[in-house]
């Protein structure tokens, strides 16, 4: 497994947690107002888009460590808008809207995980030497 592949994994693995993060703090919105009526909605809502922008991210960077091959094996996906939004709540937060996300979690995110998934199982697991080793050489590149 090469080096490009090993993080591809660690960032789906990445994306795949923060999936299911935001749908566990997602289960308490049943409308868009939830978000909106106190503090405790309006932190879930901070928190969640913080998520979606790191997930925008990761696939970006995915796409560029794959040569836009991965991504474009899932076309049920449109992975436009799931880059995207990260540069849309990134760029304009202040303009934040509350609904889109609402219907990102509740409409996109099940299916985005499923693909997330599968994209992980299409890569052979590296072993913990495997990872280490990477760590290793990623801490030297620093240096």
């Amino acid at each position: 497994m090469s080096n490009e592949d090993i993080i591809v994994v660690m960032s789906l693995k990445d994306i795949a947690y923060s999936i299911e993060l935001i749908q566990s703090r997602f289960k308490a919105i049943s409308v868009v107002d939830d978000f909106l009526e106190n503090e405790i909605g309006l932190e879930k809502l901070d928190s969640i888009s913080m998520r979606l922008i790191a997930i925008g991210e990761a696939f970006k960077q995915i796409d560029k460590l794959t040569d836009k091959a991965l991504l474009s094996s899932y076309p049920q996906i449109e992975w436009k808008q799931v880059k995207g939004i990260r540069d849309v709540l990134s760029h304009h937060y202040f303009d934040l809207d509350a609904e889109v996300i609402y219907y990102v979690c509740r409409d996109y995110l099940s299916d985005l995980l499923e693909v997330v998934w599968k994209m992980i199982g299409e890569y052979e697991i590296p072993n913990d030497d495997t990872v280490e080793s990477m760590k290793d050489m990623d801490n030297k590149n620093k240096k």
